[in-house]
């Protein structure tokens, strides 16, 4: 009999949600929303073919088990803490550190999953890092991201409006220009990035002002996951090569 995989940052992520609103406590087999988490999860698109192989996968039980885990983890808890893992103490630090952030990212990553669009969108080799870490609002949000971000209408209407505005097509961290190094192959060239996470901006139609240049090195760097933190806005990026170079 194969086993579960391991829980995702995405699957933690929900779960966690739940633990924080139940007020830091586990949440018992027969609560309904510990049923309906386990439904959402052996839906989602990240372990192919797990719930139709695995009888227990993300079960019930497993469910309320791990909201168990992310309970008993917590600093403040009394008593003999279960045995989670690192990503688990990860996920628990970051919802103390952030509470309003987390919560906003469980629930866009509801809504995502709510309206479909998240199991349309294809796996992108850039929604993890060089380690194979997600960001921190998950795996899943950080490809909607990206996908939505290469969507070549809406950089093209982005292009067009600076050109007729007669703003440079350079990036907003490091000033870098493509047309100006590359001449004639580079000329026009640039590559657009949300200066809102998906969790904050919530699922409404990307406006122009939304959108801000960036050259490939900088839109990587913005997306970049690093312990704590994720999605830099192109000011904080440019704060940052400011710091490293000064």
């Amino acid at each position: 009999m194969p086993r579960s995989p391991a829980w995702t940052h995405d699957e933690l992520l929900l779960a966690c949600a739940l633990v924080v609103e139940n007020g830091w406590n586990e949440l018992r087999e027969g609560d309904l929303r510990v049923v309906d988490l386990s439904d959402l999860l052996r839906s989602l698109p990240i372990h192919e073919g797990a719930a139709r192989t695995i009888p227990k996968f993300r079960s019930i039980g497993s469910v309320s088990r791990k909201t168990s885990d992310l309970a008993s983890n917590h600093p403040a808890y009394v008593g003999t803490p279960t045995k989670g893992g690192r990503l688990d103490r990860e996920v628990i630090s970051a919802f103390i550190a952030r509470p309003a952030e987390m919560l906003l990212a469980a629930a866009t990553l509801r809504q995502g999953i709510g309206t479909g669009e998240l199991y349309t969108i294809p796996q992108d080799p850039d929604e993890l890092d060089d380690e194979g870490n997600s960001a921190i609002e998950g795996r899943l949000l950080t490809r909607w991201a990206l996908y939505r971000e290469r969507d070549r209408a809406l950089r093209a209407r982005k292009i067009a409006q600076a050109t007729k505005l007669g703003q440079p097509l350079q990036c907003e961290a490091c000033d870098f220009d493509f047309g100006s190094i590359y001449g004639d192959l580079g000329a026009g060239y640039i590559e657009v990035h949300h200066r809102l996470p998906l969790h904050v901006s919530g699922l409404r139609e990307t406006k122009l002002d939304d959108l801000a240049f960036l050259c490939a090195n900088c839109h990587r760097m913005c997306h970049r996951s690093r312990a704590g933190e994720s999605w830099r806005t192109p000011s904080a990026l440019r704060a940052e090569l400011v710091k490293s170079t000064s």
